[in-house]
């Protein structure tokens, strides 16, 4: 199995490949590319995210092609694919980082600020947080709810849908921390970060 982190020069996702391949031991052939043939005949794909919205909206048209193969992959074909962090927040219409940006348009819905109740919450939101799993994900296989997972982010995603939700966390509102719609998963949390209950959503999507 071809499992691909795509690279479309958007920070340090070492962390990501790192874990990634812990987990895959050898068994699973994990590679780091923007390749587009790569990516569409991959069996999986992450697509990581670090800095703001705009900058990762950017990052990904700056190659030529790679939207449109990330279509294929996720759209046309619904082979499985994982947001992390902006990743995820990539899925949206529209998110108002910087500047309104148009998303890749997967899961309706907008990416806005979070509100930090006139400083009474900082932003960045940073750290361990409580996960509350509010429907039963494929990636969420053998984690306990109200288990901890690591977060940095000032923004949210917010869905049109409220069913493509799989779990919130209490930071000043109800966030959406994690989203499943058919092959379609992302997470708010960085897994990566997150310690063995991390781990285990990665190896879940591997194993999916």
């Amino acid at each position: 199995m071809n499992v691909i982190i795509v690279d479309y020069n958007s920070g340090n996702i070492s962390s990501v490949i790192n874990s990634f391949k812990e987990v895959a031991k050898n068994k699973v052939n994990i590679e780091v590319t923007s390749d587009l043939n790569k990516i569409k005949s991959s069996d999986k794909v992450v697509l990581p995210g670090q800095g703001s919205f705009k900058s990762c909206i950017d990052a990904l048209n700056n190659i030529n092609g790679l939207v449109d193969a990330l279509n294929d992959f996720a759209i046309s074909h619904k082979k499985p694919l994982l947001g992390i962090c902006v990743g995820l927040q990539m899925f949206a219409d529209i998110g108002y980082e910087e500047t309104e940006t148009k998303g890749l348009g997967w899961i309706s819905g907008k990416v806005s600020k979070i509100d930090n109740q006139k400083g009474k919450y900082k932003l960045p939101h940073i750290g361990w947080n409580e996960i509350n799993i509010v429907k039963d994900s494929k990636i969420f296989k053998d984690i306990k709810n109200n288990s901890h997972m690591y977060f940095v982010h000032s923004y949210q995603f917010i869905p049109e849908d409220k069913n493509v939700i799989s779990a919130t966390t209490d930071y000043s509102s109800n966030i959406v921390c994690s989203v499943e719609k058919g092959n379609i998963f992302g997470t708010q949390f960085h897994p990566e970060k997150s310690d063995k209950n991390g781990l285990k959503i990665i190896k879940n999507f591997i194993k999916l």
